[in-house]
């Protein structure tokens, strides 16, 4: 794998942490119900967590020359992630964390592989961290989930 590839997977891991910001909010807000007070406040919790791995990620590019994705070059990907129909669907919500956290840590994973091939430890180090922060949220989710 080359620094491209390294530079592909930054950038896709910090459109998904914007996104993941944005679908967190809106859940917090949207869902209701007395069962939904902890969900919506793991999430609130959650939300300034994402947005330091973004800003890491986009220092990061930086640092290599490139730079973070703009709006205009953002792509939508976490259709489970959704706000539910019924508001007060706490399990939609669970699963769509599951799964985006799914895909985060598979992205991290490739990225830590990437930046060993690329021979960039500090890009490594940066996705090990942040791999380990989206393995404990997908952990405190599904214990969420095993409750319902």
């Amino acid at each position: 794998m080359s620094d491209d590839r390294v530079i592909e997977l930054l950038r896709t891991a910090y459109g998904d942490e914007i996104e993941t910001v944005m679908n967190y909010q809106t859940n917090a807000i949207v869902l209701d119900g007395v069962r939904a007070e902890e969900i919506k406040e793991s999430l609130k919790a959650d939300i300034q967590e994402e947005l330091t791995h973004a800003e890491q990620l986009g220092q990061r590019l930086k640092q290599l020359g490139a730079r973070p994705p703009g709006s205009t070059e953002f792509v939508a990907r976490q259709e489970s992630l959704q706000p539910p129909e019924d508001s007060t669907d706490v399990l939609a919500v669970i699963r769509g964390v599951l799964e985006a956290e799914e895909d985060a840590i598979a992205t991290y994973r490739e990225l830590v592989d990437a930046a060993e091939e690329a021979g960039d430890p500090v890009t490594e180090d940066l996705a090990v961290t942040i791999l380990a922060d989206e393995e404990a949220h997908r952990t405190e989710f599904r214990g969420f989930e095993k409750e319902y």
